[in-house]
């Protein structure tokens, strides 16, 4: 059997799950505070029929050696955190972090997720929560009756209560940061996990420690370029074409050997 068959269908796979990858690139371009990501490839273990140096007779060593490759492989999927484009919505509980980090809430098991979502919305009780109705940590309650919510580029939060034009400082959201970042898992809802890879957050009032600051009234859009996804497809779909080729062309191969005769 020909090498040449399954070292053509490791690249095919490999063009397949890079078309994955796109995909949901391109179904996420409006997604707020999407992230996209781009599948990287390594090759696989090579075979080696005769080793660089070998010794061919006294004082004569081969220059270079026989080896083969076998294929590749998907090795990663790299996270882009480049800033997305700025939409404005007017709405002071939708907040954009404009730099590095990200927003913290508790989900129902009690553990955190991070996201650059910063769509907020006011519960029943007045407390600040996610779409997905996870609150935002630190804790922010904005007052019955308030009458004006302003968010700082620090993240301080104040209200304007009826009869009192003094503003009254409710809280300060916070920023977290990480060492790693691209190390960050992804767990749907526009969230992302905390992982051995990405380190522990940090923290940090927004705008200090190297952290984004804070911009009210407008949500972050999707980093997602369509005319580079295009173009990546583009190459996809040839890289997996031309990979068929060479099955074809091994099985071309394969035919003649059966069809010879003495």
């Amino acid at each position: 059997m020909l090498r040449s068959l399954n070292t053509s269908a490791t690249g095919m796979v490999a063009q397949q799950f890079n078309l994955d990858v796109i995909s949901n690139n391109l179904a996420n371009v409006n997604t707020t505070g999407f992230k996209h990501q781009r599948a990287e490839f390594h090759d696989l273990v090579y075979q080696t029929v005769q080793a660089a140096g070998t010794a061919v007779g006294q004082n004569f060593k081969t220059p270079t050696g026989v080896q083969f490759g076998l294929g590749s492989m998907v090795s990663a999927t790299a996270n882009d955190l480049t800033q997305g484009a700025s939409l404005s919505t007017g709405n002071p509980l939708d907040l954009m972090i404009v730099g590095d980090g990200f927003f913290r809430v508790m989900k129902p098991d009690g553990s955190f997720g991070y996201t650059r979502d910063g769509s907020f919305k006011k519960d029943a009780t007045g407390l600040l929560v996610n779409s997905g109705g996870y609150p935002l940590v630190p804790q922010v309650t904005i007052p019955a009756g308030a009458t004006q919510i302003n968010i700082g580029a620090d993240g301080t939060v104040v209200a304007v209560m009826p009869g009192n034009s003094t503003p009254t400082k409710i809280e300060q959201i916070t920023v977290a940061m990480f060492a790693n970042p691209a190390g960050l898992t992804r767990t749907g809802d526009n969230l992302w996990a905390e992982s051995a890879a990405s380190g522990a957050p940090n923290l940090v009032p927004a705008g200090t420690d190297g952290s984004g600051t804070i911009s009210s009234g407008y949500l972050e859009g999707s980093n997602v370029s369509v005319v580079e996804e295009m173009v990546r497809m583009i190459s996809a779909q040839r890289a997996y074409e031309i990979n068929s080729k060479a099955i074809q062309t091994s099985d071309d191969m394969l035919s003649i050997l059966n069809t010879l005769k003495r």
